[in-house]
């Protein structure tokens, strides 16, 4: 029954997609690739003018002018060898019978966490280096069922061990921020945002256990969603927070980043997670909730305590101020302040993430996915065998005393105050009536790339969605004077992501925040009239 109801939402989404692309004056008559969306890509599809093949072809010349040469951004771990011939079968297809969906023919970069059966995944661990799963991961699966081309697994924070410098991998050591090479574009979902902000692919994968989809979304200037705990499946993933990991969309616009949310969200019988997204999905397509007039009448709360994490950079609170009166310029209604009552940054210090007990558990879990011939079984297999390699602290101890997370006290103590604080979020949004709380994801840019126990890269994120399950999308705020992009966090009820994106396509059509990194210009050939 729930096949028979994906088919038929499947088949929603490609009309609405298709109505939205071919309405209004997208199909113009000229193209350009650093700034080209989905949309725009199939417009030019439409008209003859482009193929997935030719977008392939000009996606992987920006990555090898800009990723291992020139300013060496250093994002890309793995190139799909397969893609040129995926994108022909595409193309063929497309002649015959039309477009799957609006991600037909899409180049996406997927973080390294993803299991992709034609490309090693590795977690940027680098004794993975060369180990290919036997299969797809659910939403890669999902993905290239939609038509989608995972063009390339991407780098990030490593999974496994602690490198010294920040964000880096032992695989592929740091990725540079395209707007400021000597910053990083986040932190785990770091390749992600350096390989979109560079133009690199259309869309990517993000995850997040702490901030590894919201923070490099930010850094990156881009468009980033966490959803709801429990609308995509982590089936093929790797993970450490059993009751609360997240994948999720990055791109460089909402409808971007709503098409790949319809291609990739629901109920997963490998993730029974998912289970918590029965009955709560819209019944629309999610792209049908982008609404360019999305701030009008809508009731949102700056939330205080939001303003308590440190460091801060004067100019972000600036962009931040901006940015909230844009809501007021647009019709929005803006309760400022609103107040947990509570010290957050305190609070989710005491509190933190339930993963700190569950990573190992995730790990074993993963790895029992894995076929027979996967070379390592357990995660003390995993981490304990490469004696060169800074394994964690925290890791070392799960493994020495495991914990028993039926009857642990503390872990029971960790679920409650997660469950406490979500449901301080929710009487809050209830108290005032309101759409959505918003406020600067963080206080500062990109953090300078270095060893990550120097001082200057010290901080308190605020951890309040991952905490709490609660859905949070990114927006841009735009630019310090140094040219550090930072982002607005939109945070709502469980399942509200259709409001949220009426927010944050309200606040897109009202701004012009999304810029082309100096580092990384347009190459000969990416733009041409049609």
């Amino acid at each position: 029954m729930i096949a028979k109801y994906r088919k038929i939402l499947d088949v929603i989404v490609l009309a609405i997609s298709l109505h939205i692309i071919t309405a209004g004056p997208l199909k113009g008559d000229s193209f350009t690739l650093t700034t080209a969306g989905i949309r725009e890509i199939q417009a030019a599809m439409e008209a003859g003018a482009l193929t997935a093949e030719k977008l392939v072809e000009l996606s992987i010349a920006r990555i090898e002018a800009y990723d291992q040469t020139g300013p060496e951004i250093k994002s890309i771990l793995s190139l799909s060898e397969k893609a040129i011939e995926t994108a022909r079968a595409l193309d063929k297809e497309y002649r015959l019978s039309g477009p799957r969906s609006p991600l037909h023919g899409i180049p996406v970069l997927a973080k390294d966490v993803f299991d992709t059966n034609d490309m090693p995944t590795t977690g940027g661990y680098s004794p993975l280096k060369h180990v290919i799963p036997d299969r797809d991961s659910t939403i890669v699966a999902r993905l290239r069922k939609a038509g989608a081309i995972i063009l390339a697994k991407v780098n990030q924070s490593d999974w496994y061990t602690r490198p010294d410098m920040l964000a880096s991998s032992t695989l592929g050591g740091n990725t540079k921020n395209p707007f400021a090479l000597d910053r990083t574009p986040g932190w785990s979902s770091s390749g992600t945002s350096g390989g979109l902000a560079a133009r690199f692919g259309t869309v990517g994968l993000g995850s997040e256990t702490g901030f590894s989809i919201r923070t490099p979304t930010s850094d990156g200037n881009l468009y980033g969603l966490s959803t709801t705990s429990g609308l995509i499946s982590r089936a093929g993933q790797m993970w450490s927070y059993v009751t609360g990991e997240r994948g999720g969309p990055m791109a460089r616009s909402v409808y971007d980043v709503c098409a790949t949310l319809d291609a990739i969200a629901g109920f997963d019988s490998e993730d029974l997670w998912t289970a918590n997204s029965l009955g709560k999905m819209p019944l629309e397509p999610y792209i049908s909730f982008i609404d360019s007039n999305g701030l009008a009448g809508a009731r949102v709360g700056v939330l205080s305590e939001a303003w308590d994490f440190t460091p801060i950079d004067e100019q972000v609170i600036e962009l931040a101020k901006n940015s909230i009166k844009v809501f007021e310029e647009n019709g929005a209604y803006v309760f400022d302040p609103v107040s947990l009552g509570i010290n957050l940054p305190g609070y989710l210090g005491s509190n933190p993430s339930p993963s700190r007990f569950e990573r190992i558990a995730a790990i074993n879990q993963y790895l029992t996915r894995q076929g027979p011939s996967y070379p390592y079984k357990t995660a003390e297999e995993l981490l304990l065998q490469h004696i060169d390699l800074p394994i964690r602290d925290s890791d070392i101890e799960l493994m020495k005393n495991p914990i028993d997370l039926d009857r642990d006290l503390a872990y029971r103590a960790t679920l409650r105050g997660k469950e406490t604080l979500r449901q301080m979020v929710i009487d809050l949004i209830d108290r005032y009536d309101l759409d959505a709380l918003i406020y600067p994801h963080k206080l500062y840019g990109p953090l300078k790339l270095g060893p990550r126990n120097d001082p200057e890269r010290q901080y308190t994120p605020n951890q309040l969605s991952p905490v709490t399950g609660l859905p949070a999308f990114i927006v841009p705020m735009g630019f310090t004077e140094d040219g550090l992009p930072v982002g607005l966090e939109i945070l709502g009820r469980p399942w509200s992501e259709p409001t949220l994106i009426k927010l944050a396509s309200g606040f897109e059509a009202a701004t012009d925040n999304v810029m082309v990194p100096m580092a990384t210009p347009a190459l000969p050939g990416e733009t041409f009239s049609y």
